[in-house]
């Protein structure tokens, strides 16, 4: 079969009829985008989504501030007082420091002792050690007072006293052993502390932060979301006091750390006068 012969065949069994249009004769349709959709045209039944100003205020929550350099902040003012806290990063040279650290940490009688929450005791996750002329209650225990003051400490005391004018008469020692001692969230306000009390801390050991967050005022029941918070690395030496309405208006904390931290010694300066 020749060539001219096989295509016509070809062409006649399988050729489509002549009475189709091909592409090119159908009319086009106007382009438009796909994310119009099928019902363009059709006016939707829907509530569509309409803005409306209101008049309660978007809230935010307050920048968190660090304070690592030596100076006076005034961190609050409030109908009860100045809040305010003095920090001497360098208070020890780092020399002097090292030996402090190292007298305290074989010399104090250190002691893991419980708190009570609920009414359920718990050990506390840290050693403390208390010295002064008077007991103190605190967390519903008595810590009874070594009325001795230990060499240390003793001359610790007089270096604070010498250099910022305040007096002392009793002192709570923190040991925390690693990263995972801590301090819960509290207020030292305890009535024995007397009003707008003046409490002087120094560390010696490795850097923890301490951190402090704005009470809430009573309308926001307890909710400290949008209250101000405030992170103080405490660094070997250094020496943090907090005065005026601080403990009134702010809680502090130490808080548990998951990454390797070595043992870290605080002193807290205070004057506490016997309960009635």
């Amino acid at each position: 079969m020749s060539d001219k012969r096989r295509k016509a065949r070809v062409q006649g069994g399988w050729a489509a009829p002549t009475n189709v249009r091909s592409d090119r004769d159908k009319p086009k349709t106007p382009s438009v985008p796909v994310w119009v959709g099928k019902n363009i045209d059709k006016q939707s039944t829907t509530k569509k989504f309409v803005y409306e100003h209101t008049s309660e205020e978007l809230r935010q929550k307050p920048v968190e501030k660090t304070i690592s350099k030596p100076g006076v902040y005034d961190i609050s003012t409030e109908p009860s007082g100045f809040s305010r806290l003095r920090y001497f990063p360098d208070f020890v040279e780092p020399k002097i420091a090292n030996q402090l650290y190292d007298e305290l940490y074989h010399g104090l009688p250190w002691r893991q002792r419980s708190d009570v929450k609920n009414g359920e005791k718990y050990l506390q996750p840290r050693l403390t050690a208390w010295y002064g002329d008077h007991p103190y209650s605190y967390s519903g225990v008595t810590h009874e007072a070594l009325t001795e003051w230990h060499p240390t400490l003793q001359r610790i005391k007089d270096l604070i006293e010498e250099s910022t004018g305040l007096h002392f008469n009793s002192m709570l020692a923190n040991l925390y052993r690693d990263g995972h001692d801590s301090l819960a969230w509290h207020s030292d306000d305890e009535r024995s502390l007397g009003p707008c009390p003046t409490i002087a801390s120094i560390s010696f050991g490795d850097t923890r932060t301490f951190q402090l967050r704005k009470k809430p005022p009573l309308e926001e029941n307890g909710d400290y979301t949008y209250m101000q918070h405030i992170d103080v690395p405490l660094t070997h030496g250094s020496l943090l006091i907090m005065e005026g309405s601080t403990q009134e208006d702010w809680q502090h904390r130490i808080p548990r750390e998951y990454h390797d931290r070595s043992a870290r010694i605080n002193l807290t300066f205070r004057v506490i006068y016997p309960e009635l």
